[in-house]
This record gives structure tokens, sequence and C-alpha cells, in this order.
């Protein structure tokens, strides 16, 4: 009969398909990982993982056991919530999967306020543009800027946010002022490089008719740093305009962009408490907050 722990060792070998990946999850050694997993694959009589040069992959047993090593996991989870009680607040680790737009400009105020309320919650903000996966456990919960059409997931609408084009003061003195679409014609463009695009959301300069921007990234923030520096005009979220001084919105009337952000779960998450608090006040802080800075960004 497997306990919990054999369990647990085996929900991060799954998730992170290599014993050294498992091993830094849960702070112990790859051989250690490897002897758990033995010990866990005699107990049941079945071969958990088939082993190659790609790591460690499921089985169809243990394909069949993560479902039932996740709702104890959960179980777990709300054990936990319960001994504590609701006096304590929100405790534990939380990790957040983010675009790195919102874990730059949006995440660490509305964070630091949640973590200032609630002295025994260990947050962890992943910022990485790409998208994560719930079901390896990369994150506890995402920040997407597109709803999921499938998965067993909770997706909720957190906010819609606005985007506009933008650029420095300097560079405009030096270029001269943009007053209509077809300024931008022989201006630089910049943007997302087209071929790391995760999320068709991202695609902000289709309707501009710009397919291959001259200067380009995967972050919004080395975007945001590449205006400043009068390298040239780029789509911008107008809650980070206010964390760039000397970068102004402009041709606001004849181009402008609303796209949402979506907080994503697993499904079985909804019955832990701690998750979710924890979701309700990321959700009521970052809408707070993205009207806060768009306000902002219309009167700088």
């Amino acid at each position: 009969m497997a306990d919990w722990d054999d369990l647990k060792v085996f929900l991060a070998v799954a998730r992170g398909e290599s014993l050294s990946r498992a091993g830094r999850v849960l702070k112990m050694d790859a051989a250690t990982v490897g002897r758990r997993v033995a010990r866990l694959e005699e107990a049941l009589g079945a071969r958990l993982f088939t082993r190659s040069p790609q790591g460690y992959l499921l089985t169809d047993e243990g394909g069949r056991l993560v479902a039932h090593a996740q709702a104890m996991e959960t179980g777990m989870e709300r054990a936990r919530d319960a001994l504590a009680g609701p006096s304590e607040g929100i405790s534990g680790q939380v990790r957040i999967g983010a675009p790195d737009g919102c874990a730059n400009y949006l995440l660490p105020q509305v964070v630091a306020a949640i973590a200032a309320e609630n002295p025994g919650l260990e947050v962890q903000i992943v910022a990485l543009p790409r998208v994560f996966s719930l079901s390896r456990r990369e994150a506890d919960m995402v920040i997407a800027v597109s709803k999921p059409e499938q998965g067993r997931v909770l997706a909720q609408k957190i906010t819609d946010y606005r985007l506009h084009l933008a650029a420095s003061d300097g560079y405009l003195a030096q270029t001269g002022p943009l007053t209509r679409l077809e300024d931008l014609r022989g201006r630089r463009v910049i943007g997302y490089i087209p071929d790391m695009i995760f999320d068709r959301e991202l695609d902000y300069l289709a309707d501009l008719g710009v397919e291959q921007p001259p200067i380009a990234s995967n972050s919004v923030s080395v975007q945001l740093n590449l205006i400043r520096q009068g390298a040239g005009v780029g789509v911008v979220h107008d809650f980070a305009l206010p964390a760039a001084p000397g970068v102004r919105r402009v041709l606001t009337g004849d181009f402008s962009l609303t796209r949402a952000f979506y907080l994503i779960r697993h499904a079985d998450d909804r019955r832990v408490p701690r998750i979710e608090r924890f979701a309700a006040a990321l959700i009521a802080g970052l809408r707070a907050e993205v009207q806060r800075l768009e306000q902002l960004a219309q009167h700088p």
C-alpha cells in the first residue's frame, strides 16, 4: 500500500520527468528520489515510468495513478487549511506563472500588498513569455491572455486592459510628430519576434499590417525599454506607461487594442481554501491596479 510521502515523490517525477528536477522541488538528492520511486513501484507491483534519454515518462499504469495522487494532494491541502483555520490568513507557498508584462508592471505591487497582510505566505512569480503547464505543476495558477479552450481547469476573467502605440519624447522630437497612421511609414516599428509569439492575442501589429518589425523582442519589458531609448514606435500596455517616464501614447484616436487577463487554475483547487482566498485577493488587486495605472497613463 502506497503512502502519501511516496506518492508526493511520484507526482514530482511525473511533473518534472526527471529525478534531478523532482529532487530540486522536494529538496532531496536524485538518488533518494530514484529509490523512493522504485519502492513505490515494488509496493504497487507496477512499473510507473519508462526510463529513456528523454527522461522519466509515465507508463499507462503511471498515468492512471496520477489522478489518484493528485486527489490525495488536494485532500492534504484541504486538511492543512482546515487545521490552520481562517484566522491564520493565507499561508504556504503559491507559485504564479505570468506573461512578463503582467509580471513586471502589475504583480509586484499587487503581491506585495497581499504578502503584507499575510506574513505566513510565500509567493513565487515566474515571469516567462510562454505558456505554462498546470498539469506538470510548473505553477499553482497562471495568468493568461486568452481563455483555454480545453483541459480540466478553472478559468476566471480578471480584467480587460488596453494597449496603444507609444514613442519616446526624444524620438518624436528627432523624427517629427505622428498625427495619422500614414505617418508610421518609414518609421521603425518595435514588436514581438513573429515566430516566438506564443498566443495569437499578442499579435498586436497585425492590424497595422506589420509582419516583420525591424526591431523585435519576445519580452514586453525589453520592447518598452527599446521605445524609451528612442529605437522606434511600438504597441505598449497602458498600465506599463507610468513606469516609463518620457514615453507617451500616440495616435490614440486611430489605434487602440483591448485584451483581457484570465486566471487559470487546477479545477480541483477550488476546494482548497488557501488557494481560493489567494486567487480572490489576486483578482481584486489586479483589477484595481490596472484601473489605477491606466488612469495615470491617460493623464501623465
